[in-house]
């Protein structure tokens, strides 16, 4: 029987206690009350004896039944989120070794057992698993070691400090998905250390490479070791989180469907030769006619099923003229005026068109050297139900040139239905806080889909609420996170996996 201490209240516990053991225990403790005074009373020598049994047996099942100190859990989980930013896994290279050695060192620490898999040298993914009872199937708490890179003279704090200034920690990852990571694996340990033992088991699997593509990490991971999750019925992972609108109510999204990639690159060819010497069309001013036909094009605005479902779910919030737009959102798009106002928030357009940004760009190395060919990359994100064959013929016909179009990167649309026990445990935790919960569709794209492809429900879903300033930052400058939102995220994953087992009752709804 291994006995450590539990989270926050400084007894000690027993790992992996059995539900009849508490009910053993409670009768001990209430039946048996006056009895053991009595017996006590009659013979002290036995008082020191029963009084170390019960350091070893009671307390640690009465440590089980206090509530958890939330105040320390978010204590631990800023001092985490602080040394774990401040170690680099720029991707690339990626290097996400040392970022696994340190999550595996902090587990073991917590009693909480972890395995570490690399795809190549370096690019490493880790496991971590808090056994439950096995009457459920696992669920998987899903994050990514890797982070996009950064440019530290544009941002205000050292990006890999990891400093809190006004109640924000600044750092690479802070978000995305560090901050992630830290909810998820403090939430296994306050579950852990609380004595509880959930009717399935909590796997954190932190994964390689998600910012260029997964295929190192999540991806070769699904492929080679997908035995060691058993089979797992629910998988959490980045793509949604609160928002707090206007009039201060919290809207959880919880995404089960994302925007599909199709990054392209493309190819212009012309006349090479020295800078002193035009030679008719070069290959990069090819490529920029080519590039400016793509920036103005006709943007083709169209309102699909699952984003339809997203407005109707936040027109029930709103008031006014927002309530009657979002109702019926198709609609409203036809007014000119609307249409513009609308368009004018990125979060919002790119919800009603597939969009391409124009990302990296390729020619000569040399001021006085015209290139034989030049490039850009492009980063295309579909809408659900347009396919890359769609997408590419319209491309083609916008450029109308002789460009070279290669595929860097595609794979097949998924989704998850929001009709599960899980999601319904969603809303009844956000209906306590007065919250209310809407089903999104994700800009982006995430590892979730290589799970999504294996036929388990995914969902992307952060339990923090952030403001849509803090979203931008992402992939940005001074990327932050609220260090009060870190403690709030942490109860708030605890309280869905407890209702998720407490089962599956009527969805409530915040009013």
């Amino acid at each position: 029987m291994v006995v450590r201490r539990a989270l926050g209240t400084g007894r000690p516990r027993v790992d992996r206690v059995p539900a009849r053991w508490f009910e053993c225990a409670k009768r001990v403790c209430r039946s048996e009350l006056c009895f053991t005074a009595q017996f006590l009373a009659k013979y002290p020598a036995m008082r020191r004896v029963l009084g170390a049994i019960a350091s070893f047996v009671l307390l640690p099942f009465l440590a089980a039944g206090d509530e958890i100190d939330w105040t320390s859990v978010s204590s631990e989980a800023t001092a985490l989120l602080q040394e774990y930013v401040r170690v680099e896994s720029v991707n690339p290279p990626g290097n996400e070794i040392a970022a696994a050695r340190y999550l595996a060192g902090w587990f073991d620490r917590h009693g909480i057992e972890s395995q570490i898999f690399e795809s190549e040298p370096g690019r490493a993914t880790i496991l971590a698993r808090l056994e439950g009872s096995g009457k459920g199937r696992p669920i998987v708490l899903l994050n990514h070691l890797d982070t996009v890179g950064v440019n530290p003279d544009e941002w205000s704090h050292p990006p890999f400090g990891a400093e809190i200034s006004d109640g924000f920690l600044y750092g690479r990852g802070a978000i995305d998905c560090k901050g992630m990571a830290t909810v998820e694996a403090m939430a296994m340990a306050a579950i852990g250390r609380s004595g509880q033992r959930l009717d399935r088991d909590l796997i954190f699997l932190g994964t390689a490479d998600e910012e260029r593509g997964g295929a190192l990490g999540a991806g070769w991971f699904v492929a080679k070791h997908f035995d060691l999750l058993g089979d797992p019925e629910f998988v959490f992972n980045e793509g949604g989180h609160g928002r707090r609108l206007a009039d201060g109510t919290v809207v959880y999204e919880v995404s089960g469907v994302e925007k599909t990639p199709y990054w392209l690159k493309l190819t212009a060819k012309g006349p090479p030769g020295h800078g002193s010497t035009p030679r008719g069309m070069s290959s990069v001013e090819r490529l920029v006619r080519a590039l400016e036909k793509i920036r103005t094009r006709t943007r083709r605005i169209r309102v699909v099923p699952e984003v339809d479902v997203y407005y109707k779910a936040l027109a029930k919030r709103e008031t006014g003229e927002l309530r009657t737009r979002y109702s019926d959102l198709a609609k409203a798009l036809e007014d000119k005026t609307t249409k513009a106002e609308f368009l004018a928030r990125a979060e919002d357009a790119a919800l009603v068109e597939s969009t391409i940004s124009m990302t990296v760009l390729k020619a000569s190395t040399k001021t006085n050297v015209v290139p034989a060919s030049a490039s850009a990359e492009l980063d295309c994100r579909l809408l659900p139900g347009e396919t890359p064959d769609e997408f590419l013929q319209s491309l083609r016909e916008t450029i109308d040139d002789e460009i070279e179009i290669e595929v860097l990167l595609n794979f097949a649309p998924t989704s998850s239905s929001i009709d599960t026990p899980l999601y319904r445990a969603i809303e009844r935790v956000a209906a306590r806080e007065k919250a209310y919960v809407v089903p999104n569709v994700v800009r982006g794209f995430t590892d979730s889909h290589f799970f999504r492809e294996k036929g388990i429900t995914t969902y992307g879903f952060v339990p923090v609420v952030l403001a849509d300033e803090e979203t931008r930052r992402m992939h940005g400058v001074d990327e932050r996170v609220p260090v009060a939102e870190l403690g709030a995220g942490i109860r708030r994953l605890v309280e869905i996996l407890r209702e998720l087992d407490a089962g599956d009752g009527s969805t409530a709804v915040a009013e």
